[in-house]
């Protein structure tokens, strides 16, 4: 996905607004930015509208790649934004060069059902041709009651087992 080159203009200060529009985000989101990251806070003049500096606008445009772009969470965004800064890199978002025909990535492997680690996989035996195809993600699961039953009773036991292992974790 090709994100288009922003322009900053030379000012020096920039309102709320102007910010919004080079983003292309809303004001509510530049605000909650600014209580996640530490590295974006914009002075307030005497009426307590917010004044952003041209550095402020460049901290918010890497911002919004890592969290849009690069898809990182808000965690991982702060941490990558708090090492490049250490490491004396500008947090410009990255050059869009010209679109050439470039073949596609492709896509990521996503695991199917079957492939997700299981709890006892390591010591468990299991007939292999019993298992029966996995289902798509989008269509919904439906059981008999027996099968109710059981899936109950198992969410229980897993209630019970966290339960147990609350004070553990607090602990240590």
């Amino acid at each position: 996905m090709a994100q288009e080159a922003v322009v900053i203009p030379e000012k020096i200060y920039f309102k709320i607004g102007e910010v919004c529009d080079l983003l292309g985000v809303q004001a509510h989101v530049l605000r909650y930015w600014e209580t996640e990251f530490s590295t974006l806070s914009p002075q307030k003049n005497k009426s307590g509208q917010r004044s952003y500096r041209r550095r402020d606008v460049e901290i918010a445009l890497r911002i919004k790649e890592l969290l849009y772009n690069e898809m990182f969470t808000i965690a991982g965004a702060r941490k990558k934004l708090q090492q490049e800064i250490r490491e004396g890199n500008k947090p410009k978002p990255a050059e869009v060069e010209p679109e050439v025909a470039v073949a596609e990535p492709p896509a990521p492997k996503t695991k199917s059902r079957v492939d997700a680690p299981m709890l006892f996989d390591a010591g468990f035996k299991r007939n292999e041709t019993q298992l029966e195809p996995p289902l798509p993600f989008d269509e919904p699961i439906s059981f008999n009651g027996s099968q109710q039953d059981a899936v109950k009773a198992l969410a229980e036991h897993l209630l019970e087992l966290r339960e147990m292992l609350k004070p553990k974790a607090a602990s240590q």
